[in-house]
């Protein structure tokens, strides 16, 4: 699926003209999406794909992500030489409710649950302020899971009045109850692309995609 920003961008390049978007030297590229969507997981893997290193903790323990984490200069390239450098910014998992007991149920003792249930509630706020410096986003959900939620139609609506540009990755498409077709449906005015942050499937098509899109 092409959006028109993309293919407005690939008319631009064969007429030698200069970008309509703008084009900075170094992107902030933020990570965007609802909790355990596999936003630290995909940063990784971009990472490791490009610095040869992790650049954020992996858990199944939602909020696991607390506080904002960049890498600096990250230069991606495609098979044609072209290429992109961006600041990666991996972003908590922005969600509508945060419940202490929902620590609880994972083993937690009060304290600790309400804890980090407080450090979840700042992360959320954090990333919401840090949408302002971001040049583009990405927003990273989980494609075993219904799109229609509310957090997904939040983040959305503060990234289109924002007017940032956004990419969708469907992640976790390593998985039999992936459905792609419904996060396109459910987002038709943005570019996605389906991939497995946890096993690099569909990495150089994302890369691709990345390089059209931030370029």
């Amino acid at each position: 699926m092409y959006t028109v920003n993309r293919f407005l961008k690939k008319i631009l390049r064969s007429l030698g003209l200069k970008n309509l978007f703008g084009r900075k030297e170094n992107i902030k590229l933020g990570l965007y999406g609802p909790p355990n969507g596999g936003k630290s997981t995909l940063a990784n893997r971009i990472s490791k794909d490009w610095l040869g290193e992790d650049m954020s903790s992996v858990s199944h323990i939602a909020h696991e992500t607390r506080e904002i984490v960049i890498k600096e200069q990250i230069k991606i390239e495609n098979s044609q030489g072209e290429s992109v450098i961006f600041s990666l910014v991996d972003t908590p998992g922005i969600a509508t409710r945060i419940d202490y007991e929902d620590f609880l149920k994972r083993g937690m003792k009060k304290k600790e649950a309400k804890s980090r249930a407080k450090e979840a509630t700042k992360g959320v706020i954090d990333s919401i302020k840090w949408l302002d410096d971001m040049d583009a986003v990405v927003v990273v959900l989980d494609a075993t899971k219904d799109p229609y939620s509310q957090v997904n139609i939040t983040i959305i609506g503060n990234l289109q009045a924002r007017k940032i540009p956004v990419l969708i990755a469907a992640n976790k498409m390593d998985l039999k109850r992936a459905n792609i077709d419904l996060i396109q449906a459910a987002f038709p005015q943005y570019e996605v692309v389906g991939i497995s942050g946890k096993y690099g499937k569909n990495m150089k098509d994302f890369y691709e995609t990345l390089i059209e899109f931030a370029g």
